[in-house]
């Protein structure tokens, strides 16, 4: 690693960035989860589904860039493989293509994992005053627990 001074020791840029690697994993997990099912999605709420998803994996594709620049801005590098991001993920995979209610759970609980490793973040960056990364995982964190709300509102 370079030499960087932004007011954050290594060993804390360190791990914030670990932390961050797996919301950057969970997060590309999702993302690709989430664009399978917007090709994949079958029944009655098939249109409504299909641009819901499409809406989703379009931010999520946003928010993988941005918490791989925030890791680079760290001066850690980003991980960037399928291998290194299923070693990472805490998000569940799919197998075969489940029913559109299954979809909108599986999601669901997606979104739900995700807000849990933006906690995981928050609980790395703020003893080291991060603020940069404490904004992002609050903003990802917020994006995330309303997807969830409204993916569980689907289904009731």
């Amino acid at each position: 690693m370079a030499t960087i001074n932004i007011g954050i020791p290594e060993a804390d840029r360190i791990k914030i960035a670990e932390s961050l690697k797996k919301l950057l994993a969970d997060t590309y997990t999702l993302y690709l989860q989430t664009h399978n099912f917007h090709w994949n999605v079958t029944g009655p709420q098939f249109r409504d589904l299909h641009l819901m998803f499409e809406e989703q994996y379009n931010e999520l594709a946003l928010a993988v860039d941005d918490i791989a620049e925030r890791i680079r801005s760290l001066d850690v590098f980003a991980p960037g493989t399928y291998k290194e991001f299923a070693k990472l993920s805490s998000v569940q995979e799919v197998d075969g293509i489940p029913t559109s209610k299954e979809m909108v759970d599986i999601l669901t609980k997606g979104h739900e994992t995700i807000v849990q490793s933006c906690r995981d973040v928050l609980k790395c960056s703020q003893p080291a005053d991060d603020e940069s990364t404490i904004a992002l995982a609050s903003d990802r964190m917020r994006v995330h627990e309303k997807t969830a709300w409204m993916l569980r509102a689907m289904n009731k």
